[in-house]
Order: C-alpha cells, then sequence, then structure tokens
C-alpha cells in the first residue's frame, strides 16, 4: 500500500517531513484510516499506537517534553477530539509542541444528524496556539489555500517558544492508496535574528512595498545599499512612501495590456509593508517576506521564507554581507528607462479623474501629505509622480470609501502645519461629508473631489460589471444619488460651513483654478475644488493609459479578445462608442 490519493493528507505528509515531525502516535479510526494509512508506508515516522486518545495526547507530552521534538497525535471524528483536551492544555501552558490531527467528515455535514460529525470550528482558547481546517483539494486554489494552512501550522509548533497545534484534516474516505511518491510541495520556513540567514544567488531583486509608514533615513540608506549590491529595484506607489534611489512607480509600467513588460519579471521578490492597493502584476520565481509579525501573507502565492524582523535588520545585514560586491543597478537602470520611454508616449486623455492627476500631480507642495480615495482616484494617481518629500495614505486596509475624509481630517488635525490633500470620488465623498461639519476641521485641508455622478469604478471597462453597459447605473454604479452631479449641493454645503469653493467642468475651468487650490500659501479657510466629468470619460481615459504602448498587431489583438471576453459585445460596442465620443 501506497499513500492515500487525497491530496490535503499527501500535502501534510510531505511537509511534516520537510518541517521535522516524524513522531506520531495514532488511535484507532475510521475517519483517519486516510492519513494513518499513508503514514505507515513511509519508513521515515516512527508510529506508535493508543487506543485512548486521553492517553495517546499525554503520552505525547512527555514524549515532545523529553525529546525536544514535534510530536503528532492522530484520531478519528466524533468524541475522539474530545478526550485530547486535557493534555493539549497541559501542553499549552508547558508550550510542548504537540500537533493534533483530527480527521472530520465534509464540514457541510454539521448540524445534519449525521452520525460521528460533531463540531470542531471553534476550540477552547488554551489548549492550541493555532488551529487549522484542511478542507478537500480539487482547485489551485484550495491547494495554495491548504499549503499556507499547513505550513503555518507546523511553524507555529516552535514559534515564539511553541506549543500545541490543531489540525482539522478532511477526508472524503478515499480507499485509493496507490500513490507511490509525494509531490513536491511548498515549504515556508521562518527566519529569526538569531538564525542562519540564507544566502541570496538572485540575478535581479524587486522589492516589493505595499502601504508603509515613514521612512527614516537609516531605513532608507539600508535599503538603498542592498539595492546597490543585490541588483534591486524598489517598486513602489504612493503609499509606499520609500523615497530612495532606486524607486520605480511601477504602476503605469505594469498596466500596459497591449505589450509584455518584461521588467515584471525578477529571480526574487522581497515582500514588505500592509495591504496595497497597487494590483501590481509581478513575476517573481519566488517571495521572501520581511515583517516584525513574523506572519506568513502570501499575496504573491510565492513565498518560500519569512524573516521575522524589522526591515532596518534585513536589509542592513544583507547589505553588510555583500559590501566588497562590485556596485551593480542594471535592472533599476531598465526599468527606469522603460518607464522614461512610457511616458514620452502619454496621448492626450478625456476630462476625468487621470487628466487631473496628470496636470496636477507635480503641483502637489513638497512636504504635503496626500490622502487617495479607493480605488479608481489611488489607480489614476498611481500613473503619475508626486514630490518625493510627499507623504502619502489611503485606507487600503479595510478598503472602504466609508472614511476617507474622516481619516483626512484625521490627519490634518495631527500635523497642522502641513497642508494636507485628499482626492477622491463622489459617493466616496458624500459617504462620509458629515466630516466637513466637524467643529475642529482646520484650514490646512484641501479637497478635490471628482463628481461623476455614480460609482465609476463600475462602469470603467475593465471591470467585471462593465458588461452591463448603462444599465449598471440604476443598482450597481448607483447613478441618481446626491443631487445628480448638482452644481449647487456640494457649492452651498461648503460654503455654508466657511469652506473656499472652486468647481471646473471641463480642462480650461481645471487648469484655471488649480493654481489656487495647490498653492503653498495657508489660506484662512479650507478649499474643496468640485470637478465634474463623466464616467464615460473615465472610461476611455482608462483605456488609453492600459494603451500607452501598444508595440504591435499581434499584442493588439491579445488585448481586443481580453476585453471581448470581459465585456461581451454589448460592453465591447458600448465602449468603441465611447472612445469615439471622448474629447
Amino acid at each position: 500500500m501506497g499513500y492515500n490519493a487525497e491530496k490535503n493528507v499527501q500535502m501534510l505528509i510531505y511537509l511534516m517531513k520537510k518541517h521535522g515531525v516524524k513522531k506520531v502516535i495514532a488511535s484507532p479510526g475510521a475517519t483517519n484510516v486516510t492519513f494513518v494509512g499513508s503514514l505507515q508506508s513511509d519508513p521515515y515516522f516512527e508510529i506508535y499506537s493508543a487506543v485512548d486518545e486521553r492517553s495517546a495526547a499525554y503520552i505525547a507530552c512527555g514524549m515532545a517534553a523529553e525529546s525536544g521534538e514535534a510530536v503528532a497525535i492522530s484520531c478519528t471524528g466524533a468524541t475522539a477530539s474530545r478526550n485530547y483536551v486535557p493534555a493539549l492544555t497541559e501542553a499549552y501552558y508547558r508550550k510542548l509542541p504537540v500537533l493534533a490531527i483530527t480527521s472530520t467528515q465534509y464540514a457541510g455535514r454539521i448540524g445534519h444528524l449525521v452520525p460521528q460529525v460533531i463540531d470542531r470550528s471553534v476550540i477552547q482558547n488554551d489548549i492550541a496556539v493555532e488551529s487549522v481546517y484542511l478542507n478537500t483539494i480539487n482547485t489551485e486554489e484550495e491547494e495554495w489555500d491548504c499549503n499556507v494552512k499547513i505550513n503555518r501550522a507546523l511553524l507555529a509548533l516552535h514559534h515564539h517558544g511553541g506549543g500545541p497545534v490543531h489540525i482539522n484534516l478532511e477526508t472524503m474516505y478515499s480507499g485509493d492508496f496507490s500513490v507511490t511518491e509525494l509531490n513536491e510541495w511548498r515549504v515556508i520556513n521562518r527566519i529569526e535574528r538569531t538564525d542562519d540567514f540564507p544566502e541570496i544567488t538572485a540575478e535581479k531583486v524587486g522589492i516589493f512595498v505595499g502601504a508603509h509608514a515613514r521612512w527614516n533615513v537609516k531605513e532608507i540608506e539600508a535599503v538603498d545599499a542592498f539595492c546597490e549590491k543585490y541588483n534591486a529595484v524598489v517598486f513602489c506607489d504612493h503609499t509606499s512612501n520609500y523615497n530612495g534611489k532606486y524607486r520605480i512607480q511601477y504602476n503605469l509600467q505594469d498596466c500596459q495590456q497591449c505589450t509584455f513588460i518584461h521588467t515584471s519579471e525578477m529571480d526574487l521578490l522581497i515582500d514588505i509593508g500592509e495591504v496595497s492597493g497597487a494590483y501590481m502584476s509581478l513575476k517573481p520565481a519566488y517571495v521572501w517576506r520581511v515583517s516584525l509579525d513574523g506572519q506568513i501573507k502570501d499575496p504573491w502565492k510565492k513565498i518560500s521564507k519569512i524573516f521575522e524582523m524589522s526591515e532596518y535588520e534585513f536589509f542592513s545585514y544583507y547589505a553588510c554581507l555583500a559590501k566588497d560586491r562590485p556596485l551593480n543597478t542594471s535592472y533599476y537602470d531598465e526599468c527606469a528607462q522603460v518607464d522614461s520611454d512610457i511616458r514620452k508616449q502619454m496621448p492626450e486623455l478625456p476630462f476625468s479623474n487621470a487628466w487631473v492627476a496628470q496636470h496636477m500631480s507635480h503641483l502637489i507642495p513638497a512636504d504635503s501629505i496626500l490622502h487617495l480615495g479607493v480605488l479608481n482616484s489611488l489607480r489614476n494617481w498611481n500613473f503619475f509622480h508626486v514630490d518625493e518629500s510627499v507623504t502619502g495614505y489611503c485606507n487600503t486596509g479595510g478598503f472602504g470609501i466609508d472614511g476617507i475624509m474622516s481619516t483626512f481630517l484625521g490627519s490634518s488635525l495631527a500635523s497642522p502645519k502641513k497642508l494636507h490633500f485628499c482626492i477622491l470620488g463622489d459617493l466616496a465623498f458624500f459617504y462620509d461629508m458629515n466630516a466637513l461639519a466637524n467643529r475642529h476641521v482646520n484650514s490646512n485641508m484641501r479637497i478635490l473631489l471628482i463628481n461623476n455622478g455614480c460609482g465609476a469604478e463600475f462602469k470603467n471597462y475593465s471591470h467585471f460589471a462593465a458588461r452591463f453597459g448603462d444599465d449598471a447605473d440604476p443598482f450597481i454604479a448607483a447613478k441618481g444619488h446626491h443631487g445628480s452631479k448638482s452644481k449647487y449641493l456640494v457649492k452651498h454645503y461648503a460654503e455654508d460651513l466657511g469652506f473656499k469653493y472652486l468647481s471646473a467642468e471641463n480642462k480650461e475651468e481645471f487648469l484655471q483654478n488649480v493654481e489656487y487650490f495647490v498653492s503653498t500659501e495657508f489660506y484662512d479657510a479650507p478649499v474643496v475644488f468640485e470637478v465634474f466629468t463623466d464616467d464615460h470619460d473615465e472610461s476611455a481615459a482608462l483605456w488609453k493609459m492600459h494603451r500607452v504602448v501598444a508595440d504591435s498587431p499581434s499584442s493588439k489583438d491579445i488585448a481586443k479578445n481580453a476585453v471581448k471576453n470581459m465585456l461581451g459585445e454589448n460592453g465591447v460596442s458600448l465602449l468603441k462608442k465611447v472612445l469615439k465620443g471622448t474629447k
């Protein structure tokens, strides 16, 4: 007999071996046959038998304490798992690495009077430092999820002193034990300060910075020194806040749909920062995550190592290690050249958020604070540069439109001697407009409201909802609320609250007012600048930004087919009409 055909069982066994878990105490039962039957065919494991699950778990405690190794225990469904509780409690308070693998039927059967099915979805606080559910695997997404969960669980056995870990292993009772060799699945390792650091052999290294707090000088210097020794580039958006030598504002390169931008490929990507709204499509061979929390956060689905330390510790260590290496910035030079070449081909855009960003981003005063609304404003402004001294924020943590202006208000109160700019759409503005009525509002606030009368995000040609065309207006894009682009609603509200109000309905009017809006002078009142655009022009502008570079007819055909598959025939017809009518 070989390994069972159920992939979650195979993956668990493979990763147990890679993480050094070889001692197993098995209790009899039907639900764990797929797991135990597979183990006993593998000579790597030391398997012991114990009929009483309570005793099995205590045996594991003694074995783990004496050997210093992790010890796994396996039981069937029903109340067998309940008998692990006393010993797991002991293991929790003594930080003993006991791995409790409780096999279970499909979770959807819980509560349906199915024999031997009990609910283990919630466990006591003090019987495990980590608890995961491993469902059966049918898709690539489920395989990735299962891989992350197993690695996270096995790493927790020894993390921060260690402790017991619980894995709920789902089975479909496959009787197929014909698998003779396990596949190789990704192993994720955690590196702490006292560990041996792995060597970097990559020829091209990317550093992706998600939303990030302000950097200090020594942190920037450490990153710059690292980049020069390891041929690295720092991929940023406005919320990354890194302004060192090797920054690349990458969204414009990344979004090109009619050509392949080869700078997206790299051997190693170092992932730092938090949730990003940049949506970059980088293509690393593998990823290292650097964060003080030491947690597996895997948006690229390619993490192999987590470095639990500060970014400064990581970058300064590797830079010092490579101090005798020659300087190599060829990857950065390549990215910078591609960026320059694309910007030279920038098309004329219709009056839109993107056009406003194009003509105003470089005018944002130095040392000011920039708040961007999710998602259309953030996307469009990420195409263009602002002064490197500008600090950027966006509510990408929860990714909602509900508190953008309140967050902006809080920022302006915390730094009253700096100018604060907020760019957001009408739905976000009206959602949080009560913030403007707060009696603590300062005159250092400048608000740019892009009012296109709806959730333009859902009308953009690239959005899933664009297939509905203008039929998306009533319920998906929420068109027609808040005065239907009234020329007076925001004006009266702002002026009645003591704000200075500006407006523009076209490019000429915008250019007439923008100088006042971005002035470094501190006025005696905050400013609201309302810019009225059309949602069809917004979509057309995005289309053009995605096609600044079109290097061959075949690549254009690829892009057209992709859009057709996304929008359908009706959506494509509407888009053609919009593009013909843009100005």
